[in-house]
């Protein structure tokens, strides 16, 4: 019975080390996950999330909304060797990745979020909350932000919205300043949750862009139900120096 309770508490702990990946699905089009050995099992934590799998192609998970504009749910799959993949799901209308593949993102994502922190700022700290952009990285046509995210209280900090704008330095008086949206293609890390006295690590990905004249990369961290709100401004220069993915 003791050495059962022992694997059970080990089992469950590597479960919850495990990060969760940001899967953005839509209703009118389909999203093909393909994992590198067959799909054992799969949970679906609303109806809202629609999944099949491909005759003959047991290794390859289809997903897509059963209706717009859903809350945030999750999606568990278990393959054959073993392994659990965790995904929070939202839903994005426009979302313009529709194959990813979990062999070469998660491996992509691992060695960033790995990496020491090599940018000195900016970061921003508010009631013993800190978000601090620790790293750029470009792949492709990817840039990937590795955001550093530090709870000092002892109060956890349930996370509202993680949002990335765009908008004007400096905001006239006489009119209204745009915010452009940046929508992430995928986000590694848990971002629902940070427990007091903890610090994590995720990592946003999204499309290659620069910032036009006398305007400001925008990343905002909202609290659920609280006033520890932060935000970071990120200058042109600092997007053009992000490094390669060694």
């Amino acid at each position: 019975m003791l050495l059962l309770m022992l694997i059970s508490n080990s089992i469950i702990a590597q479960q919850a080390s495990i990060p969760s990946k940001h899967l953005f699905i839509s209703f009118n089009k389909t999203v093909s996950l393909i994992f590198p050995q067959i799909v054992a099992s799969v949970d679906r934590g609303s109806r809202d999330v629609l999944v099949q799998k491909v005759k003959g192609m047991e290794n390859v998970l289809q997903v897509k909304a059963g209706r717009g504009n859903f809350s945030q749910t999750n999606l568990t799959v278990i393959t054959a060797d073993g392994k659990l993949y965790s995904f929070l799901v939202d839903y994005a209308a426009n979302s313009s990745i529709l194959n990813i593949e979990l062999s070469k993102t998660f491996s992509v994502f691992e060695r960033i979020a790995a990496q020491k922190r090599c940018l000195s700022g900016p970061k921003d700290k508010q009631y013993d909350m800190l978000l601090r952009l620790s790293g750029l990285y470009i792949e492709q046509n990817i840039i990937y932000y590795q955001l550093e995210l530090q709870n000092r209280s002892n109060i956890p900090y349930d996370v509202d919205m993680l949002r990335f704008f765009i908008k004007d330095k400096k905001q006239s008086k006489r009119t209204a300043s745009q915010e452009l949206e940046q929508t992430p293609l995928e986000v590694y890390g848990n971002t629902g949750l940070i427990e007091g006295r903890s610090k994590r690590v995720i990592v946003v990905a999204l499309p290659k862009f620069t910032i036009p004249n006398k305007k400001l990369l925008f990343i905002q961290l909202t609290e659920k139900n609280g006033g520890r709100n932060l935000q970071l401004k990120i200058k042109n220069r600092s997007i053009i120096r992000a490094k390669a993915i060694q």
